[in-house]
């Protein structure tokens, strides 16, 4: 089972990471309207999923803002899902305070079936652990990273190199 931490208390994830370089698993997320999204509403764009614990914690907060702005610098061929269990009506509110229009919100506070399929559900809290996945036109998993410690930040450099490749 694999597990992160949060402030250095071990936190158990279910599921299994998904591997580089196989189909990306599907999921079902709601947008902030309520409609389902799933995997195959993004073919034929690079796919960056962006997943956080919550929108209204200030790393979230830094992290989805970070990937408003480089969204900008990025081809259109890309598209950046932030994902995370708040309800899509707290979403939307943070995104219009936020000014993140960049960036799509989507919630797997319904099912969490994103957070099931990816592994990335953390049981004792029922939110997802802090990671981002780069998924190929194709459908592809073309990149993945789980943050070890939920309070820190990814490696930014790192998801714009891999999308960078791909779009």
């Amino acid at each position: 089972m694999k597990t992160v931490t949060f402030q250095g208390n071990l936190l158990h994830l279910e599921g299994s990471l998904p591997e580089v370089g196989k189909a990306a698993p599907d999921f079902t997320v709601l947008a902030n309207d309520l409609t389902p999204r799933s995997l195959k509403d993004y073919a034929g764009k690079v796919l960056v999923l962006v997943c956080v614990p919550s929108l209204d914690t200030p790393v979230c907060d830094m992290e989805v803002r970070r990937f408003n702005t480089e969204a900008a610098a990025l081809s259109d061929k890309v598209h950046i899902l932030a994902v995370s269990c708040d309800l899509p009506f707290a979403q939307a509110r943070w995104c219009g305070a936020a000014g993140v229009s960049a960036v799509e919100s989507a919630s797997d506070h319904k099912d969490v079936s994103l957070g099931r399929n990816y592994g990335i559900l953390i049981q004792e809290l029922r939110l997802l652990a802090r990671s981002v996945f780069v998924i190929a036109p194709d459908g592809t998993l073309a990149y993945s990273q789980l943050v070890p410690e939920v309070t820190n930040e990814p490696d930014y450099a790192a998801v714009l190199d891999a999308v960078k490749k791909l779009a």
